[in-house]
C-alpha cells in the first residue's frame, strides 16, 4: 500500500494522482510555451500499479473531505495534528479493507513531507502493528529553515547554489565547461560547501580580491553578474534570482518551477508566477477525468484551495527564538525502531521552493543509515514528474523502493 498526499498546508491529491502516479497521466509537451488546453490525458506507463494499491488522501477541508458538524477546524491545523489525522486515516482504511498487514509506505510532497515524516512516527509506534516499509519525500521541506533563506543563514545560500546553477545551465546561462552536467554539479556542490561557504562566514572580514575571486565563480555557476555578489555580500536570494538572470530579456522565473518563463513585473510590482500553468492544468485535467472516466457527477464540491486562513501552527507553544522544527527526527526515530523501514527523497533541479541542495544537506545531517535513505534529483521542478524523463526515473525509484526485499 501506498497512501499518498499533497502539501499545502493544506492540499488535496489530484496533483500526484494525475501527474505521476495514477493509471491515466496528463502529458506536459517539452514546450513550456504550450498552451494548457493542448496537454492531452493519455495512459501512463509508470503507474506502480502492478506492485502496490494506491490510496490518494485528501485531508479534511479539502477534496470531498470535511470536518464533522462541532469540530473546530483550526484544532486540525498544526504539525502534530495534521499527521494524526493521516495516521488515523491509515489505521481506519487499512481495518475496513482487511489490510492491516499489507506492508505501507507514505509518499508526501512539499509540505506532505513533512506530515509524512511525523505519521511515520506515529504509525510506528500504534500498540498494532501495521507493517511500515518506508517514506517517499518529493520537494521535501523537513529542513525548513534551509530552504526558506532567513537573511543571516549562510547555510541556506551555500544550499541554494545547486538550484541556482541547474536554472541558469537550463536557460543558457552557465558554461558546463566541455564537462557532462552531473560533473559539473558535483563540482559545484564542492565549491558551494568549501569556498563559498567559507567566503560567507568571514562576512566584512574578506579581503576584497578574494571577494572578487569568489564572486566571479558564483557567477560562472548562476549566471548572475559578478558585481552583483560584491555589492551583496556574496548573496543572491532565490527570489532575487528569479527577476534577475533573465531581466536582459524581460522575463522572470517561475517559482516552483524555474524552466518556466513569463513577462517581468514593472518596477515596485510582482510578477505573476509563470509555472502556475502545471497545478492549474492537473486540476483542469483532474476534474475532466474525475467527470468522464471516473463518472464521479458533480465536483462543485471538490474544494482545491487551502482552508487555512488563521495560520499554521509549526510548532506547539509560542514562537521564540529557540523555537526548533526538527521535522527530519521523528524519520530517525523510525530507523533505530523498524529495520524494514526506508526512505526515498526526490528534488527538480528546478525548483526554487524546495532545493536540491537543502535535501542533501538535510540527508548529510540526518544520521540515517545510507544503506536504507537515499536522494535523487531530476531535471524539472516542483513537480518534477511533470517532465516524462523525470516521471520515468521517479517511478523507477519508487517501483525499486517498494519491491525491495526487506
Amino acid at each position: 500500500m501506498i497512501f499518498i498526499f499533497n502539501g499545502g498546508p493544506i492540499s488535496p491529491s489530484p496533483y500526484l494522482h494525475m501527474g505521476a502516479f495514477g493509471p491515466k497521466r496528463l502529458a506536459v509537451p517539452d514546450d513550456l510555451s504550450a498552451d494548457p488546453a493542448s496537454f492531452q490525458i493519455v495512459d501512463n506507463p509508470y503507474t506502480v500499479l502492478d506492485v502496490a494499491d494506491l490510496v490518494f488522501f485528501d485531508p479534511a477541508g479539502t477534496g470531498f473531505s470535511r470536518f464533522a458538524d462541532g469540530v473546530d477546524p483550526q484544532t486540525y491545523f498544526s504539525v502534530e495534528a495534521d499527521a494524526r489525522q493521516l495516521t488515523d486515516f491509515v489505521v481506519a482504511w487499512s481495518k475496513a479493507h482487511g489490510r492491516e498487514a499489507s506492508p505501507k509506505y507514505l509518499f508526501g510532497e512539499s509540505y506532505g513531507t513533512i506530515r509524512a515524516a511525523v505519521a511515520v512516527n506515529q504509525i510506528q509506534k500504534l500498540p498494532q502493528d501495521q507493517n511500515l516499509r518506508g517514506a517517499m519525500f518529493m520537494g521535501q521541506a523537513m529542513n525548513i529553515v534551509e530552504y526558506v533563506q532567513r537573511p543571516q543563514n549562510i547555510i541556506s545560500y551555500v544550499v541554494s547554489l545547486p538550484t541556482l546553477a541547474a536554472t541558469a545551465w537550463w536557460h543558457g546561462k552557465a558554461d558546463l565547461k566541455g564537462q557532462d552536467f552531473e560533473a559539473w554539479m558535483a563540482e559545484m556542490r564542492t565549491f558551494a560547501r568549501t569556498e563559498y561557504l567559507t567566503a560567507l562566514a568571514q562576512g566584512d572580514d574578506l579581503d576584497a580580491a578574494t571577494r572578487q575571486e569568489v564572486a566571479n565563480k558564483v557567477e560562472a555557476y548562476s549566471g548572475i553578474p559578478a558585481a552583483y555578489y560584491v555589492e551583496n555580500n556574496l548573496r543572491i536570494t532565490k527570489e532575487r534570482f528569479r527577476v534577475e538572470l533573465l531581466k536582459d530579456q524581460g522575463l522572470t522565473l517561475g517559482m516552483s518551477d524555474a524552466r518556466y518563463t513569463g513577462p517581468s513585473a514593472p518596477a515596485g510590482q510582482r510578477a505573476a508566477d509563470p509555472s502556475r500553468v502545471l497545478p492549474e492544468a492537473l486540476i483542469a485535467a483532474f476534474e475532466v477525468y474525475a467527470r468522464d472516466t471516473l463518472k464521479v457527477g458533480d465536483l462543485g464540491a471538490y474544494n482545491t484551495r487551502s482552508p487555512v486562513t488563521a495560520g499554521w501552527r509549526y510548532a506547539e507553544g509560542p514562537a521564540s527564538p529557540f523555537s526548533d522544527y526538527p521535522f527530519m527526527s521523528p524519520v530517525s526515530e523510525v530507523f533505530a525502531l523498524n529495520p524494514d523501514f526506508r526512505v526515498l527523497m526526490i528534488n527538480g533541479h528546478q525548483d526554487t521552493q524546495t532545493t536540491t541542495g537543502a535535501m542533501d544537506y538535510g540527508l548529510a545531517l540526518s544520521g540515517w543509515p545510507r544503506d536504507r535513505a537515499q536522494a535523487r534529483s531530476y531535471q524539472g521542478g516542483h513537480m518534477a514528474y511533470s517532465v516524462a524523463a523525470s516521471l520515468a526515473q521517479i517511478m523507477a525509484d519508487v517501483r525499486a523502493l517498494v519491491t525491495a526485499a526487506p
